[in-house]
């Protein structure tokens, strides 16, 4: 009996991997650990019309726009996806995707559970994975420290992250983002994309 291992064809095509969750569970950390620690994935930046916080950088961060800018790009079908989210539009821009898709680079992608569910319809085969708070309280207290909002507001905030878990079925994993255990989340997040690269039958995407 012969040794040798079987191989795969052809190379395992690139992935697009949709990162979710409620507002404050932590996506933007994650991320940022995520690069800090040289994974080769490609980063799409995506473009918001929210005001810029404290240390973040155009074109790092988000692509800050003006509504008028936004709406520019909509008329010219320059997003995979876009949505308003709390007052503010967000938006994923499809051509950087396709060229790093392209390029044969798996992609990573940070959306609103909403955007989410939009991009499940155009994109099946992508990776959908849900960063889930591990507790309600713990989730109110990272939305006080960020934001300072009032009581009526964080209560609309934490009552629109009920309802975002509540769509947890349309999504392939789910990761518990603890704050404090920054690390464990990268771990678990990058466990599955490995886990994915082993499939028998890949994820075929057609962008």
């Amino acid at each position: 009996m012969s040794n040798e291992k079987p191989s795969r064809a052809s190379p395992v095509p690139a992935l697009l991997i949709i990162v979710s969750g409620p507002s404050g569970v932590g996506k933007d950390a994650t991320l940022a650990r995520m690069k800090e620690s040289g994974l080769p994935l490609h980063y799409v930046v995506t473009a918001t019309t929210r005001p810029k916080r404290p240390g973040e950088k155009d074109g790092v961060d988000y692509h800050f726009l003006s509504e008028d800018e936004f709406q520019q790009r909509i008329k010219k079908r320059r997003f995979l996806e876009w949505a308003k989210v709390y007052d503010n539009y967000y938006g994923v821009p499809e051509k950087e995707i396709k060229e790093a898709l392209r390029q044969e680079q798996d992609v990573i992608v940070k959306v609103d559970v909403q955007g989410a569910a939009t991009i499940r319809q155009i994109l099946p085969d992508a990776v959908f994975i849900f960063l889930m708070p591990p507790s309600t309280e713990e989730l109110a207290n990272r939305l006080r420290q960020r934001h300072g909002r009032l009581l009526a507001e964080l209560n609309s905030r934490l009552d629109k992250a009920q309802e975002e878990i509540e769509s947890l079925p349309l999504f392939d994993y789910v990761v518990v983002s603890h704050k404090d255990k920054l690390d464990v989340t990268v771990s678990e997040v990058n466990a599955i994309i490995i886990a994915e690269k082993c499939r028998v039958k890949p994820r075929m995407l057609s962008l």
